[in-house]
């Protein structure tokens, strides 16, 4: 589909609206569902989904009561791609997301993060966290952690290898969307069960990956970490924040990318915190699992 255009997912999209939200200098497609009156509750996709890697979450939300808010982060599908490695820093990310709480007028808000979308979840935890009432986790750790792991932890780094690989531009962009983004789809069918990825599943990814400008986005916000993470080689001690809100993680233990052994150090830098571990999920968990992250995160969000 063309830039501008809407396409339309029909596994989820029944009853939802859609808007390009303007927030922090750039404009946000974000999908909203369910009551006016509900409570708000924030989706955040990762990489390299958008935001129909809720589509399991939305409609349990939705009869839940809750109004649903899912955008395509800056860099995704529909919503705006700003030039520059530069334009992905996290506190950036983190504000784009402050912009669509006042948007909707919402001042304390119950936050749902997975992968990248889960890296700001934990940053606006952790840089506003009077904007947070709650802030539910799915299979990523608390920044410092992940970065001390990187740090120390060789396994972790042998499982962090394309991170470093990413950082290569151009020929990284070339490898994935050749073939029409066929190393792409494997890397995220391999790193899940089986049944985790449909075909009409990584259609409708595709549809995503190929809009203009969408891929090189969607890595910069690799290519940025990795550039705002380097100075804690240099430093040699990387910080402890603490998390003041109430926090659930959800981890799937067969996370190819990510070692369940960095959920309980997380876990002790929340004030308020307990996890769930999914033996036989992978990294997408939500997917994996759907019925019971609907379960544990209605719970949590009531």
């Amino acid at each position: 589909c063309e830039q501008g255009e809407w396409s339309e997912n029909s596994v989820i999209l029944g009853g939802m609206q859609r808007k390009l939200i303007p927030t922090n200098n750039i404009k946000l497609m974000t999908m909203t569902a369910g009551p006016e009156n509900g409570t708000p509750v924030i989706l955040l996709h990762g990489f390299p989904e958008f935001h129909y890697g809720w589509r399991k979450q939305i409609p349990a939300l939705v009869e839940a009561g809750f109004h649903v808010i899912v955008p395509d982060q800056r860099g995704y599908n529909l919503s705006d791609k700003p030039k520059g490695v530069s334009s992905y820093k996290l506190d950036i990310l983190a504000k784009d997301i402050i912009g669509l709480l006042d948007h909707f007028g919402i001042e304390k808000a119950r936050v749902v993060g997975h992968d990248w979308g889960a890296v700001v979840a934990w940053t606006l935890a952790l840089e506003n966290p009077s904007r947070l009432e709650k802030l539910a986790i799915l299979n990523v750790p608390h920044p410092d952690v992940m970065t001390r792991f990187i740090l120390k932890n060789p396994e972790q780094r042998k499982k962090s290898w394309y991170v470093f690989f990413f950082q290569i531009p151009f020929f990284v962009e070339w490898v994935l969307s050749r073939s029409d983004y066929r190393n792409m789809a494997r890397m995220l069918v391999g790193s899940g069960r089986k049944s985790t990825f449909s075909r009409s599943d990584i259609e409708e990814y595709r549809k995503a990956w190929s809009q203009p400008g969408a891929l090189t986005a969607m890595l910069n916000w690799y290519r940025s970490i990795f550039r705002n993470s380097v100075k804690y080689v240099f430093r040699g001690q990387v910080p402890a924040r603490r998390v003041k809100v109430p926090t659930l993680i959800l981890w799937g233990r067969n996370d190819v990318a990510l070692s369940h052994e960095m959920v309980q150090p997380s876990l002790d830098l929340c004030n308020m915190g307990r996890s769930v571990m999914f033996e036989k999920a992978t990294h997408w968990v939500q997917h994996d699992e759907a019925e019971a992250v609907n379960k544990h995160l209605i719970e949590f969000l009531r």
